[in-house]
């Protein structure tokens, strides 16, 4: 188990480091050289550089101290001490990356490039449960004196202060560009945290499970879970089924119950990402070192041993910081 936390601290330590290297490399190659306010301490150091020509990573230093100083006071060691070090490397790539613009005078490609540059480091700092301090933490602070506001709305309103001031600097079209970029850097580190591993869950309810499950496991090689379930209106007893697969299998899936089942009611969801035998699997106790909990020495039981079929996927985890 030591191992896998030690790992697990290797992992969070590459990820902050790479991660906050490609935010640096979307500030002074990509936003700044184009006047593009993306919110932020960065996004108002991008500001304050260009109206007194203070360089960003001095303005990100110095505004984030005193919020990390409040965070350690209010919110305690824990919460803060990871971010800290994320902030800390972020200020070194600042004060080292290159400024120039990497696009050139394109602010299309730099728009949408930058946010996913952005986005991919954003979200790799965030998969280890750090931020960079900045906005992020200041509206976790003045969450706990408006509790009647949400975090979220919190966050709206400062950045969108920050926005403001990037219209009243660059104008109103590199604002409207910057809005492409949050949502474009938005969706990468969404993708990150979430996983690319699209996929198909189907509910089938049926009379005849059975040979509908028969016919997906052995044409599609994945498993059925097969439930209980009772028609409300009619009181007759249903099969319901329930199985993952893939994007372009769930059509084979609903051709396989229209030839068994014609009268089938069938529902089909997304799934972000799916673990388990026949997808990606991950062992338990890597698991668990991600989740910082503590398992028994003795094995988790298969899936497959618990009747969930081999297409079950889990739901994405959500790390404990």
């Amino acid at each position: 188990m030591k191992f896998f936390r030690t790992a697990s601290k290797a992992r969070d330590t590459l990820f902050i480091i790479v991660g906050t290297a490609l935010m640096a490399v979307s500030i002074n190659m990509v936003y700044d050289p184009m006047g593009i306010v993306n919110g932020g301490i960065t996004g108002l150091g991008i500001i304050i550089k260009h109206v007194a020509e203070i360089p960003i990573w001095i303005t990100n230093i110095a505004l984030n101290v005193p919020i990390f100083i409040c965070a350690f006071i209010f919110l305690g060691k824990r919460n803060t001490i990871k971010s800290l070090l994320a902030d800390l490397a972020l200020t070194a790539f600042l004060a080292v990356t290159p400024q120039f613009s990497l696009f050139g005078d394109d602010i299309l490609l730099s728009t949408v490039f930058g946010g996913v540059i952005g986005g991919a480091g954003i979200g790799l700092v965030f998969l280890t449960s750090a931020t960079t301090g900045g906005t992020d933490m200041l509206s976790a602070l003045i969450h706990r004196k408006l509790r009647h506001y949400t975090l979220p709305q919190i966050m709206f309103v400062v950045d969108g202060l920050i926005i403001a001031g990037g219209l009243a600097v660059f104008g109103i079209k590199n604002t409207m560009y910057a809005i492409i970029t949050i949502y474009v850097s938005n969706k990468v580190s969404d993708a990150l945290l979430e996983g690319f591993k699209f996929a198909k869950i189907a509910y089938i309810i049926t009379d005849h499970g059975k040979e509908i499950a028969d016919e997906i496991m052995v044409t599609l090689d994945r498993g059925v879970t097969g439930l209980d379930g009772t028609g409300m209106y009619s009181g007759n007893h249903k099969d319901v089924l329930m199985c993952a697969v893939s994007r372009k299998e769930i059509v084979e899936v609903l051709d396989i119950v229209n030839k068994k089942d014609p009268r089938a009611f069938v529902t089909v969801h997304d799934a972000r990402e799916v673990c388990g035998e026949g997808f990606v699997e991950i062992g338990c106790q890597l698991l668990g070192a991600a989740l910082d909990v503590k398992l028994d020495e003795s094995p988790l039981q298969p899936l497959s041993q618990l009747g969930l079929g081999r297409g079950l996927r889990r739901l994405p985890v959500l790390r404990r910081g």
